[in-house]
């Protein structure tokens, strides 16, 4: 049963994976500027499981039981090999901030994943809020888009989907298992599958734009793996449902990332609706979710 106590604690350690995991299309959208996609995509993997492989090590972590593995194999398809190859090859057509238009989705889509495969029950209340807070978000990015989707947005929504799977699978496990571990343990599990990809689509020079090797690290340190801590932990404490709705801050702070990193334009509507979101978030909160035990 989630206490109000914990229900805060969740959104708090989900708003710093938030901030956290909003500079991962920045940070993307840097990167493949010189490196292959592939690379970037299947590269961060690579490099956060050897991060992950002495975390468990050090750290002297129990083996994952069988009905965890199982588990875990789910987070690693989407998180660690969904997620990243989908979003790498979007970002190559589309800029950072465009992003918004189909991340606006997120916190639905986990919401939905929650109710499918962590025995969640929101109540009508809490999917009003949760579809207007949606609707909000991706309305002011199609706006900011000048209202056009392009063929690069049905990998985002791929992107999207297999992220909310990885995302309520992995809260899930992280009540058991612990976060740090679900993510590390999902990494260790993707070693065998990333590393060849990786070498093959690796640059043969090291003499490449700065930036794109710092975007390439903040994926692979952050995006990939410490931002996971904060974001499985909230939301194994407060909710999958409801903390997974702070994700409707993240096209906002993309925006304001993509403006400060990348030189790119956002006008001073963006605080309006921010505003607005953090309300709908806000309300959201004051909702029911229950709750019922997995029977896996």
């Amino acid at each position: 049963m989630t206490t109000t106590r914990n229900e805060n604690l969740g959104y708090f350690y989900g708003l710093i994976a938030v901030i956290l995991f909003a500079l991962t299309l920045p940070a993307m959208r840097a990167a493949v500027a010189a490196l292959d996609p592939v690379f970037v995509a299947l590269g961060r993997g690579t490099g956060a499981a050897l991060l992950a492989a002495v975390f468990l090590w050090l750290t002297r972590q129990r083996l994952p039981t069988r009905a965890e593995a199982k588990g875990l194999i789910i987070v690693a398809i989407g998180a660690v090999l969904g997620f990243p190859l989908l979003a790498a090859w979007a970002i190559c057509y589309v800029d950072a901030s465009h992003g918004g238009v189909v991340l606006g989705i997120f916190p639905l889509a986990t919401a939905v994943a929650a109710a499918l495969f962590s025995g969640e029950r929101p109540s009508i209340r809490f999917w009003l809020f949760a579809l207007l807070g949606a609707a909000a978000v991706v309305g002011y990015s199609l706006n900011q888009a000048g209202g056009t989707l392009h063929l690069a947005d049905l990998a985002l929504f791929g992107s999207v989907i297999c992220a909310s799977v990885s995302y309520a699978e992995g809260a899930r496990l992280s009540r058991t298992l612990g976060g740090p571990q679900v993510i590390s343990w999902a990494l260790v599990f993707s070693f065998p599958v990333l590393v060849i990809p990786t070498l093959l689509s690796a640059p043969t020079t090291l003499s490449l734009p700065a930036e794109s090797w710092m975007g390439f690290i903040y994926l692979t340190v952050i995006s990939q793996y410490l931002g996971f801590f904060p974001w499985y932990h909230g939301l194994a404490l407060g909710g999958i449902s409801k903390v997974s709705q702070t994700q409707l801050l993240q096209p906002f702070i993309t925006i304001i990332a993509s403006v400060l990193l990348l030189g790119e334009h956002a006008d001073m509507i963006t605080w309006l609706v921010a505003v607005l979101v953090v309300i709908i978030v806000a309300l959201g909160k004051q909702t029911q979710v229950k709750e019922k035990l997995s029977s896996r």
